[in-house]
């Protein structure tokens, strides 16, 4: 689970302030690491389907985001995927 002091750091940090988490970089940055805090948890209980439905959807979100992005302006895009360290 993310708290709320590290969504406002990651709102901050890609959207330019605490208050705007509705930009499209800091909604990425937000569910890259809600995805990060739940990998281990998947690694370690492989039969838990239904919570693997949830970060199956989480991560369809995220694709979904990052191709608008990268449809509107490339640059932005790069710049994300190279912070958030994505795609190596």
């Amino acid at each position: 689970m993310i708290t709320s002091e590290r969504s406002a750091e990651l709102a901050k940090k890609f959207g330019g302030s605490e208050k705007n988490s509705g930009a499209v970089e800091v909604q990425v940055a937000i569910l890259t690491e809600r995805i990060k805090n739940l990998t281990p948890h998947f690694e370690k209980n492989k039969k838990d389907h239904t919570g693997m439905r949830g970060l199956m959807k989480m991560i369809g979100l995220r694709r979904s985001l990052l191709k608008y992005i990268g449809r509107t302006d490339q640059a932005r895009y790069l710049k994300l995927i190279k912070e958030l360290e994505l795609r190596k």
